[in-house]
């Protein structure tokens, strides 16, 4: 029997080696492809869309803007033009999720710091306070890279169309009160074509990996 095995012992060994490659290949043929999905505003959680877009179930992109950063200069569509990038809504005096989403932040930053592709976008949903000189301290402090990061300030009114009409991710305040707004845990990823690709949970680490395999993904695709 040894001397079986020692004769064939080459031919056995190709066809172990070929097994593996036809395992492999197989998993490979079955597994499915990673894909994101395309968001519409019919897509999202009514509560997160103005009423005005939720009927809309295809084609749905970011629509322009111009908006004030943190070093008093004016940034538009243009800025992000073929870009992907990550939105989100704050506002600097915030004490509950808000600095923990900014640590997050800083974290995407770090992973695309030298990747031209990515980019990242801050809107705050307190426009009234914070201004271009509490933007530019705030983003001293967290470290934000002007290069890579802008957190704009503007006018309200602006702000709540493109939190609640173009990036689907900030709840309306008191009705009584015109363009109030309640923003929320939520990263908004965006692709070169400015559609929606995620929505991510700023304060789970688990959900900033995702996000950030996500943006690598479209890199990539």
């Amino acid at each position: 029997m040894q001397s079986f095995f020692s004769k064939y012992r080459k031919f056995f060994g190709v066809l172990l080696v070929f097994s593996a490659v036809t395992i492999f290949l197989f998993y490979s043929a079955l597994k499915p492809a990673k894909s994101l999905p395309i968001f519409n505003p019919s897509d999202v959680n009514p509560e997160l869309v103005d009423t005005t877009v939720q009927y809309i179930s295809k084609y749905h992109t970011i629509a322009n803007f111009s908006f004030t950063n943190q070093n008093g200069k004016s940034i538009t569509q243009k800025d992000y033009e073929g870009k992907i990038y990550v939105a989100d809504f704050f506002f600097t005096s915030c004490k509950s999720i808000c600095p923990k989403m900014t640590t997050n932040l800083v974290e995407v930053q770090k992973a695309f710091l030298h990747n031209p592709k990515v980019k990242l976008l801050s809107f705050s949903v307190m426009p009234d306070i914070d201004s271009v000189s509490v933007l530019k301290e705030y983003a001293k402090i967290n470290g934000v890279i002007d290069s890579k990061w802008n957190l704009v300030t503007g006018d309200k009114k602006a702000i709540y169309a493109m939190a609640r009409k173009s990036y689907l991710a900030v709840k309306q305040g008191k009705p009584e009160e015109l363009y109030d707004m309640v923003h929320t845990e939520n990263f908004v990823l965006v692709d070169s074509k400015r559609r929606i690709r995620g929505f991510y949970d700023g304060t789970k680490k688990e959900e900033i990996q995702r996000l950030i395999e996500d943006i690598n993904w479209l890199c990539e695709n």
